[in-house]
């Protein structure tokens, strides 16, 4: 085996051994930045007196740069080096913090909301390359759990600081930068885990295909895998403001934890269900969202926040099981020279449906009420989990199938 494509070889060091747990945390702290802004999107709104549309604006344009960095530059650590670009992406991360410092309009966040979604996807793409290096299982694993924890202490700390700190618009991203700043010194501390190899110029050009062996399965998974990632993006970005106008609570506790509760759930899913096969997992994950969904619209129609956690987190453990098992049913059946052409595939379609429906529900909040667009689109997301199963069981998505 050439140096090109081996991994460094380094004696286990007690900074060897911390390695795991320093790029988790690093990737959990970079998801958990892009989730802080969440709590405060209803305190901007009533700062800067803009509408929820562009509330969604704010929070979509974070999605469509991290899937622009995934696609650009996601492969360029194998080629760099996982430390130089992880300590880039930090760089930029804080960049993006004092952006929000800075805030003086929308423009000024959504300008955060790009830099920050550049510096989060090149970063977790090396981040989680760096954590296969080190152990392929268990790298695979914490890849999996790190970012929904992440999202989760980041909604919620974000919350605390605001319900019981002072200047809650510039706390928040103070404490977070201090946390980068850390993370940047401490990645120093930590080994390598891979050589330097040639191709970078060739590696920025993104690579999508779906392989024609997966096209069947991936085709009928499609609704499902859509409608997972709308309901992500609809929490991260209007839930809040939904609790808010549905309950009359104004506590920004309240908002967080019911958006703490989907990836909280989602990622306690994903731990239990790891080692079950894919078919079990969707037999498990796409009852739980349905049913999760229902429970949310429940709990909003009668104003009570205890029947909205509940149900947010019988969606969340239905979130994180499906997509865990949408990734299994797929990624098996390409070869390995095809799986960085499928990956890319896979996230630009997720990554649109993470944003583009979130956007929408902003634009039908703002002329129908939040109540009446969470309605609406509790129901379209029921509509492509129903056209999934229904592709499923017609035998479209064989061998993974749900009947």
């Amino acid at each position: 085996m050439t140096e090109s494509h081996s991994t460094v070889r380094q004696p286990v060091s007690p900074a060897g051994r911390l390695a795991p747990a320093y790029y988790a945390a690093t990737s959990a702290l970079f998801l958990a930045a892009s989730s802080v802004p969440t709590p405060l999107y209803r305190l901007y709104q009533r700062a800067f007196a803009f509408s929820p549309v562009l509330i969604t604006v704010i929070f979509a344009v974070y999605a469509f740069s991290l899937l622009a960095a995934l696609l650009i530059v996601g492969s360029i650590s194998d080629h760099l080096g996982r430390r130089p670009v992880i300590f880039a992406s930090i760089l930029l991360n804080m960049v993006a913090m004092v952006l929000f410092l800075m805030a003086k309009g929308p423009d000024w966040l959504i300008a955060a909301r790009i830099v920050q979604g550049f510096a989060t996807g090149a970063a977790v793409s090396s981040i989680g390359a760096a954590l296969v290096d080190l152990d392929p299982i268990r790298g695979s694993i914490t890849n999996s759990l790190a970012p929904l924890a992440g999202m989760a202490a980041g909604a919620l700390g974000a919350s605390l600081l605001i319900q019981f700190a002072p200047a809650p618009t510039l706390l928040v991203y103070i404490v977070t930068f201090a946390l980068l700043a850390l993370q940047a010194v401490l990645l120093w501390l930590v080994p390598e885990t891979t050589s330097r190899r040639a191709g970078l110029l060739a590696s920025l050009k993104p690579e999508v295909a779906v392989p024609p062996q997966v096209r069947r399965v991936l085709l009928a998974l499609t609704p499902i895998n859509v409608a997972v990632w709308a309901l992500a993006g609809f929490y991260l970005s209007l839930v809040p403001s939904l609790v808010t106008a549905t309950t009359g609570s104004t506590m920004p506790l309240v908002g967080g934890s019911v958006v703490a509760a989907l990836t909280i759930s989602g990622a306690t899913a994903v731990f239990l269900l790891r080692k079950r096969s894919a078919a079990t997992i969707m037999k498990f994950g796409i009852p739980s969202m349905t049913l999760g969904i229902l429970t949310v619209i429940a709990g909003m129609h009668a104003a009570d926040v205890s029947i909205l956690v509940l149900g947010t987190l019988t969606a969340g453990a239905g979130f994180g099981a499906t997509f865990l098992g949408t990734v299994r049913s797929i990624m098996p059946l390409a070869k390995p020279d095809e799986r960085a052409g499928l990956l890319s595939a896979f996230y630009i379609q997720s990554y649109l449906a993470f944003s583009v429906p979130a956007i929408l529900a902003g634009f039908l909040s703002k002329t129908l009420g939040f109540a009446e667009a969470a309605d609406i689109y509790a129901g379209a997301i029921l509509l492509l989990v129903g056209w999934g199963v229904l592709a499923l069981r017609a035998g479209q998505g064989k061998p993974l199938s749900v009947a």
